[in-house]
């Protein structure tokens, strides 16, 4: 499996024949100035987590320009159709269910978090239910994509169910638990090979390292992979 991180959540995925893009903000990223036109290349699905524009913006250009397959909650594919995306390339889901995308499968899990897009005014459209997204693909490999979570006792059964190899976890406090708190869901709750801390240092208010993540982990025996911005790894 190969991973490439373009800061805060967002991560092309290349495993089972999919190159796959989650949570694409490559749109107005402080982090990642390379454009989505490079990201997009090649794309064969694009999946969300939840619909805040830190984590939804540059989607619809990818997804136009790919032709890549929407996976996300119902909410949130009948919005962005509405900005544009083809209604025949959708693969809406919600927490619970499990949807086929071709050489992988993609769970809806819980997320302790909030979900919607700014409408202007101060206003904000609701855009469904947070989640994670679990995907299982071909040659046996699992990898759980947190979103934009807090820890929570059900972690517990996301591993019984899925048993993830492959961690992509939120550390950056604020929005999101803070990295102390996520070394404690990993090490409590999983038995991961790799995790992988994102969602820090985007913006001056979330912790700008993952420092406390990375400490807290020491002793686990789990592998914490550090990318740097657009650098591609195998794990």
């Amino acid at each position: 499996m190969k991973l490439t991180w373009y800061g805060h959540s967002a991560f092309r995925i290349e495993a089972g024949g999919a190159n796959i893009l989650i949570d694409p903000y490559l749109i107005g990223n402080p982090s990642w100035q390379g454009g989505w036109e490079g990201p997009a290349e090649g794309v064969t699905h694009v999946l969300l987590t939840h619909g805040h524009d830190d984590h939804i913006s540059g989607a619809v250009e990818v997804l136009k320009k790919s032709g890549a397959v929407l996976v996300a909650n119902f909410e949130i594919c009948m919005f962005l159709v509405g900005k544009g995306v083809s209604d025949k390339k959708i693969n809406p889901g919600n927490i619970g269910g499990t949807v086929d995308c071709g050489g992988f499968t993609t769970t809806f899990v819980q997320a302790l978090h909030s979900s919607s897009t700014q409408s202007g005014g101060g206003g904000n459209t609701y855009l469904g239910n947070p989640g994670g997204l679990v995907l299982h693909f071909s040659d046996g490999e699992t990898l759980y994509h947190m979103g934009d979570t807090d820890i929570f006792s059900d972690m517990a059964l996301i591993h019984e169910l899925h048993e993830p190899t492959v961690g992509i976890v939120p550390v950056g406090d604020r929005f999101t638990m803070g990295g102390a708190v996520a070394a404690l869901a990993c090490r409590r709750f999983f038995k991961f090979e790799t995790v992988v801390p994102c969602h820090f240092g985007t913006f001056p208010i979330i912790d700008q390292n993952a420092d406390k993540f990375v400490a807290g982990m020491e002793g686990s025996g789990v592998k914490v992979a550090l990318p740097g911005i657009g650098e591609t790894i195998t794990v």
